[in-house]
């Protein structure tokens, strides 16, 4: 209880004196209370607490248009981390957030990608304290960005994409195929579609992404014809663009998508088949025909130009017929 009281007069301090000044006020401190028992009054326990500051905390990002399964994701990585950690969150120092990531690691065998997404959110997390003043200063400042390194990550060959197309078995995921491919869209944004949302006249829809924003993408002439002829095939009532084989016939799901086009790359042995890779081929197929990356950027439905960059491979064929061009 004492080295909390110290580290909260030293927070208290931050702004008006210097390293070596709050090196000797600690030294002081410690010294002081050397045999001096302290005890915290019972009307306020630390969870409690620390309860009522992450819930403001999720209002906040809830405000901004956060979604729904972003604020679990940062309620559960939180509050995970504070309870391990076990300190009122005024208390909580730059070691303590060291160890909690260091341990998690090494106790869960994680990526160096997901600590580095916990070491994010809880700096999102105590930025927001520092500037709302409950805090002087974000214990996270000096924990740097996790080192991930880069990782060339799988699209579609052509031949891929043909064979699933060639393959697909009926006119619903042949639809579902083509819609994917040519627009970029996120499997999320493809379940919520309706079919009045698709405009076949000009060959485009407006999506839903992340935060409740639109946007407009826009398909091919073999996904209209494609598209067209599953619709006309349907007979149900149901609103939704892509709906279950069987009766009743209700809206495909998000896991409904997946497991269907992870079976197929199964029957194929096509590695690694899933929604998410339509919308990285269509990136970099975008870039590698010179599509402008602000443009690229705008049809995926980024906030920022580096995800874009990330999504985007650079085809090696190119590369090498660049590098002979220009240095060759």
């Amino acid at each position: 209880m004492i080295d909390n009281l110290i580290n909260e007069i030293e927070q208290a301090m931050l702004n008006t004196l210097n390293n070596e000044q709050l090196s000797q006020l600690r030294k002081v401190l410690e010294f002081t209370f050397r045999n001096v028992s302290v005890t915290e009054n019972s009307d306020s326990t630390t969870a409690e607490s620390n309860s009522e500051l992450v819930k403001s905390f999720l209002s906040s990002k809830s405000v901004e248009g956060c979604s729904e399964k972003t604020i679990a994701y940062y309620r559960s990585t939180i509050n995970n981390s504070l309870d391990s950690i076990g300190k009122k969150i005024s208390h909580v120092t730059t070691d303590a957030l060291r160890n909690y990531l260091n341990t998690y690691q090494q106790e869960s065998n994680a990526s160096k990608v997901t600590v580095d997404n916990i070491r994010r959110i809880l700096s999102s997390f105590f930025a927001w304290l520092e500037d709302e003043n409950y805090i002087v200063k974000s214990p996270v400042r000096r924990i740097h960005k996790v080192n991930t390194g880069k990782t060339v990550k799988e699209t579609y060959s052509d031949e891929a994409l043909e064979m699933m197309r060639d393959h697909a078995g009926n006119s619903r995921d042949l639809a579902l195929i083509d819609l994917l491919a040519s627009t970029g869209m996120r499997v999320g944004e493809l379940v919520k579609l309706n079919r009045k949302d698709i405009d076949f006249q000009n060959r485009e829809c407006i999506v839903t992404g992340k935060g409740d924003k639109q946007r407009r993408v826009y398909f091919d002439a073999r996904t209209k014809i494609h598209l067209s002829r599953y619709l006309s095939e349907r007979t149900d009532n149901n609103e939704a663009l892509f709906v279950s084989l069987l009766a009743p016939s209700k809206r495909l799901q998000i896991s409904g998508v997946e497991i269907r086009l992870r079976n197929l790359g199964r029957q194929l042995n096509i590695p690694k088949v899933h929604p998410h890779k339509f919308r990285r081929t269509l990136a970099t197929m975008a870039i590698d025909k010179g599509m402008p990356i602000e443009q690229v950027q705008h049809l995926l439905g980024h906030q920022s130009l580096d995800t874009t960059l990330q999504y985007a491979m650079v085809n090696q064929n190119n590369v090498k017929l660049s590098h002979r061009k220009y240095l060759g």
